[in-house]
């Protein structure tokens, strides 16, 4: 994609999809992901949501088996829908990383 594609793109989203691309970009940019941390020994060093064990890729893998929103928050009673839209944002943003904790997972599983 150009950055004039983006442009338009960009133009054409309403008022609260710009102030969530504006988020994106900047925490992109200053590597801080609100709501997300990464804890050395936690998790494997996993981003997780702040201050719970939950890591962003299990949330991920939850939603590509057809869980819904509402359903992994039922699963997960201690988070709530912000933790969620940060959790994608999070996953948006680094793909690579949440497809590859996802396929270590699976691969632990298989061995067990």
């Amino acid at each position: 994609m150009t950055l004039k594609e983006l442009e338009k793109q960009l133009l054409a989203l309403t008022a609260i999809e710009k102030a969530q691309a504006i988020q994106i970009l900047v925490q992109s940019l200053t590597n801080t992901w609100q709501g997300i941390e990464k804890t050395p020994g936690v998790c494997g060093g996993d981003a997780c949501i702040v201050n719970t064990r939950i890591p962003v890729w299990s949330l991920v893998n939850d939603r590509n088996l057809g869980m819904s929103d509402g359903e992994i928050l039922k699963a997960f009673p201690s988070l709530n829908a912000i933790d969620l839209v940060n959790a994608w944002a999070y996953a948006d943003a680094h793909p690579v990383e949440i497809e590859q904790a996802i396929r270590e997972n699976d691969e632990v599983m298989l061995e067990n």
